[in-house]
């Protein structure tokens, strides 16, 4: 089940984020993840199984870019490979397609994971050594929206 994420989730979360680092996240990267789900939330949704919290992912919005930006996805690690992270970015694709005022979704990752991005139709843009910490790279990648 896919669900808006409410603040009693941030501690389920943080330990995501823990389980996914230093694999997926630099542990320089916790500050950032906190500070986001304290100030710049927009839009936020988890991924629960038997009441359990294993995905979650967001999208904050530049209505002066007409963009929107696919933020802080993580898979709790027993989980990868089973299609929980297709759905929760594809849950948000979808999502972001329903705005009209959105030409572009933007998606910055590192050289770990853009290939499963790729897949799911964004192209590559720019890529940034070092860019989150060292050895994570940005690699920054879009799509057009469908109905922008």
């Amino acid at each position: 089940m896919i669900r808006a994420y409410t603040s009693q989730d941030k501690s389920k979360l943080i330990e995501l984020l823990r389980q996914n680092t230093p694999e997926y996240f630099a542990a320089s990267e916790e500050i950032d993840f906190v500070n986001y789900l304290h100030n710049d939330i927009e839009d936020y949704f988890v991924y629960e199984e038997d009441s359990k919290i294993i995905g979650c992912g967001g999208i904050n919005y530049f209505p002066e870019e007409k963009s929107a930006r696919i933020s802080w996805d993580m898979i709790d690690p027993k989980s990868h490979g089973k299609g929980i992270g297709k759905k929760i970015t594809q849950h948000r694709i979808h999502h972001i397609n329903a705005n009209p005022n959105i030409d572009f979704i933007i998606v910055r990752t590192t050289q770990l994971v853009y290939k499963f991005y790729e897949k799911m139709g964004f192209e590559l843009q720019n890529i940034e050594k070092d860019f989150w910490a060292k050895d994570f790279d940005l690699y920054e990648m879009r799509m057009k929206n469908k109905n922008g």
